[in-house]
């Protein structure tokens, strides 16, 4: 996601420098983006972050995000006072608030800012981003996220971001597992499913999932979206979160069993809608 999201920022008007821990993919974006001169590949995190006012990251996961923050490569050592580290990754809010505080030290802002919308909406530039940090740093931030961005949120201090995007994957997995269990009983019955699909996506229960996913389920094609992996590692997220919240999240637990039911059966990188399948074996 964060190949088109860089792209944005060019398009806006922004000098954008990339670091990629697959080069060639940095190397392919400062192709396509550094015509004009305003896109660069780096070879480290800290090379793309030196002197730069804003840096923004989206990656996989917690260590993924330190390996990238710390250390003589990293970003964080190269950033001088006033700069600003938006997080989009999503990950947990003990990370966000430790990035905070490694910021503070070296007078660099940090806002915690994970992203929904998926491939299609950082493609389109049309991100909702959830944030939490000081508002003078959201503030500073906000007019260059608008790039790529429809909705921008501060809903709160430090960790609010990533606590804001657990009740997102929260209504997302309730509206996957409901999705799944209804078409998969709805094909059981014989029904004719493209007329349930035009059927109950005009009512009450209508989602964004029966409509953009619907009749992908009922196909069995999941070559793309949001992959299983990365819905069952948000989840695991949710799961650690809750426990030390002491909060009930027991569909969040069983959308998490069933995408590691996928796991096991080899469909990591498929759309985690794919858990319908598990009603069909």
């Amino acid at each position: 996601m964060g190949y088109p999201m860089a792209g944005h920022l060019v398009s806006a008007g922004h000098d954008v420098r990339v670091f990629n821990r697959t080069n060639a993919k940095a190397e392919a974006w400062a192709a396509e983006h550094g015509a004009d001169g305003r896109g660069t590949a780096c070879a480290s995190p800290a090379e793309a972050a030196s002197n730069a006012d804003f840096v923004f990251i989206c990656v996989g996961a917690d260590d993924d995000v330190r390996s990238v923050v710390y250390g003589d490569a990293g970003a964080l050592g190269a950033l001088s006072d006033g700069a600003v580290i938006v997080d989009h990754t999503t990950a947990s809010a003990t990370l966000a608030e430790e990035l905070a505080a490694a910021c503070a030290e070296k007078g660099v802002g940090f806002v915690d800012g994970p992203i929904s919308g998926g491939q299609a909406g950082a493609v389109n530039g049309v991100l909702s981003v959830m944030c939490g940090g000081e508002p003078a740093d959201f503030t500073k931030a906000e007019p260059v996220m608008d790039a790529y961005s429809s909705a921008m949120t501060l809903v709160g201090p430090v960790g609010s971001g990533q606590r804001t995007k657990m009740v997102n994957q929260i209504l997302c997995a309730g509206a996957i597992q409901g999705a799944a269990e209804a078409l998969a009983f709805g094909q059981r019955a014989g029904l004719n499913m493209e007329k349930v699909l035009a059927a109950v996506t005009k009512g009450a229960a209508g989602s964004w999932y029966l409509q953009n996913r619907g009749e992908t389920m009922v196909a069995d094609e999941f070559d793309f979206g949001f992959a299983v992996d990365w819905l069952a590692k948000d989840l695991g997220l949710v799961q650690t979160e809750a426990e030390g919240l002491g909060s009930e999240v027991p569909l969040a637990n069983m959308t998490r069993s069933h995408l590691e039911q996928r796991q096991a059966a080899g469909d990591n990188r498929m759309d985690a809608t794919a858990i319908i399948r598990n009603y069909r074996s």
